[in-house]
């Protein structure tokens, strides 16, 4: 899971880099992509509880904005999917041990 948020970090990172000229809105834009999943992913490789929890609920989020822009911007389909397979990924990993101890090992008799 934390490979998989630090990859959505640096694909947002790569994706909207600024250009030569760019304004304001680029570096609040990296803010507010780039910073959540990396730090996220930082936390979850140094053991926090919560980051698996944060990060499948913003998933959510970046799954619907990779959907929205894979739909809506061709140019841009590339990362998008990418973005879309990520949060997947995120949300999928942050269920799993949950998915574990419901369905898993389950002793019938």
């Amino acid at each position: 899971m934390a490979a998989a948020l630090i990859a959505l970090g640096a694909l947002f990172c790569v994706w909207f880099w600024p250009a030569a000229d760019w304004p304001t809105r680029d570096v609040v834009a990296l803010l507010v992509f780039v910073a959540p999943p990396l730090l996220l992913g930082v936390a979850k490789l140094a053991g926090a509880r919560t980051a698996g929890y944060w990060g499948s609920v913003l998933a959510l989020a970046w799954f619907s904005h990779g959907i929205m822009v894979a739909w809506t911007r061709p140019p841009e389909l590339g990362y998008a999917l990418l973005e879309t397979a990520l949060a997947l990924v995120i949300i999928f990993a942050a269920n799993l041990p949950g998915l574990r101890g419901r369905f898993g090992g389950r002793k019938r008799g």
